[in-house]
């Protein structure tokens, strides 16, 4: 039986003959994959060519995010420039920092300085774009609650958060492939994603000593399933910015609010400090103390609404990236490039001699329970300070108490109303794509 094609060349067979099917089914069975590739390229450059022809004088100007994400490199020879061949091609659905589907376009980096990934419209014009210099981190995520399986490629630039727009005005770029069904796998119909984007990606991030990350469930996996995919492990957490809802995933290199804008990226090194807030029966809030570059003052996310299913995880996460520390904030920023290693566990005092959390009593005590602690703390003072109707003793603080007791709203229907704040939260719209507003 002769040797099939793989699943990489068969997609860019596919990309170049879309209008001739039947010719692809037919290369199919030429063995040479180099000969077969470099013929699909050729005919992707010839119909650029052809594009570009017929769109001379309607070259509109490129926002900032594309001649910044170049990040400086100065050239036409990079991915900028509208004769250079790409090696990979596919039509691709972007979110960010457009939402459209566009022709995606991988231009190798013969050197340090050219070369990267590119958004090409139906006429040949480049919409977006950064260099594989400008790049900070790929990541590869499952989308969270889809029946079918799909994947979000992430691309931050260097430089980017998201808290504040970055100084060369660079943003993210986000676009989806669909995994094939184990049945159009054994057909060979569509290419192997995400497998045959992130193999062209490492190819060309290798020079610069990056490659695409994953969710990984050794860093955070959550306690509740896939929704819409049971069985299956799911890696996000549902959680409210502000009034935007979106997914935070922790990752080996950070921890990233998706996916909608603004996107937000918070590397380790960055985060001088992680506690939690508004400890509820079914929900908490994450505060996130960032570490400003610039000198700024250092700024806070609150991240709310989390189900308290996650609690434990995400505390594990934070303990073991020494997040709940803020003294250890310099140390992080020190370690900027080697933010991936899990740093060992203390056995003692630091070279400084600070004591660690273990040592003073309180580090086996999580957050969660401190907060419940000093909830408990506080209703005991509450019930000392008044004594029962029934005692037979009664002071001015009991009058005033039974004075506002009477009132209408009192303490007990105060308390429910603080209850039905964060217990009665809106649930998220299901719908496809993301939002678009900033």
């Amino acid at each position: 039986m002769a040797k099939r094609i793989s699943s990489a060349c068969l997609g860019q067979l596919q990309v170049a003959f879309a209008e001739r099917p039947d010719l692809v089914k037919r290369l199919q069975a030429f063995q040479d994959e180099s000969l077969l590739l470099e013929l699909a390229s050729f005919v992707q450059g010839l119909k650029g060519a052809s594009t570009n022809l017929a769109a001379v004088g309607k070259k509109r100007k490129l926002d900032g995010s594309t001649t910044a994400a170049d990040n400086g490199t100065g050239t036409s020879e990079g991915w900028m420039d509208r004769s250079a061949r790409p090696i990979y091609s596919a039509e691709i659905s972007f979110s960010m920092p457009q939402r459209k589907k566009l022709r995606m376009e991988f231009i190798r980096g013969g050197d340090k300085s050219s070369g990267g990934v590119r958004a090409v419209d139906s006429a040949g014009e480049t919409e977006f774009g950064i260099s594989w210099k400008g790049v900070d981190q790929v990541i590869c995520l499952p989308v969270p609650e889809k029946t079918k399986r799909q994947h979000n490629f992430v691309v931050i630039p260097r430089g980017y958060e998201g808290l504040s727009p970055s100084a060369d005005g660079s943003e993210p770029i986000v676009w989806t492939v669909f995994e094939p069904s184990a049945k159009e796998k054994a057909a060979g119909t569509l290419p192997d994603e995400p497998g045959n984007t992130v193999q062209a990606l490492n190819e060309q991030l290798a020079q610069f000593g990056n490659k695409v990350i994953f969710a990984d469930a050794k860093e955070f996996a959550s306690t509740l399933p896939e929704s819409h995919r049971k069985g299956e492990t799911a890696y996000h957490v549902p959680a409210h910015r502000g009034s935007k809802d979106g997914y935070l995933y922790f990752l080996g290199r950070g921890i990233l609010f998706a996916f909608k804008k603004p996107l937000l990226f918070l590397p380790l090194s960055s985060i001088a400090s992680i506690s939690y807030t508004s400890v509820l029966q079914r929900t908490f809030n994450l505060n996130v103390m960032v570490q400003s570059d610039d000198g700024k003052e250092d700024q806070e996310v609150e991240f709310s609404m989390l189900d308290q299913a996650n609690f434990a995880g995400i505390d594990e996460y934070v303990k073991r990236h020494e997040l709940q520390d803020a003294s250890l904030a310099e140390q992080r920023k020190a370690k900027r490039f080697n933010v991936n290693e899990p740093k060992s566990a203390r056995d003692g005092g630091d070279a400084n001699g600070a004591v660690t959390a273990g040592e003073n009593g309180d580090g086996d005590e999580t957050e969660l329970q401190k907060a419940e602690k000093l909830l408990q703390d506080e209703e005991d003072e509450m019930e000392e300070d008044y004594v029962d109707e029934g005692s037979g003793v009664e002071s001015s603080d009991e009058e005033e108490e039974n004075e506002y007791g009477e009132e209408e709203g009192g303490y007990e229907d105060d308390a429910e109303e603080y209850g039905e704040e964060y217990e009665d939260g809106e649930g998220y719209d299901e719908g496809e794509g993301y939002d678009e507003e900033g």
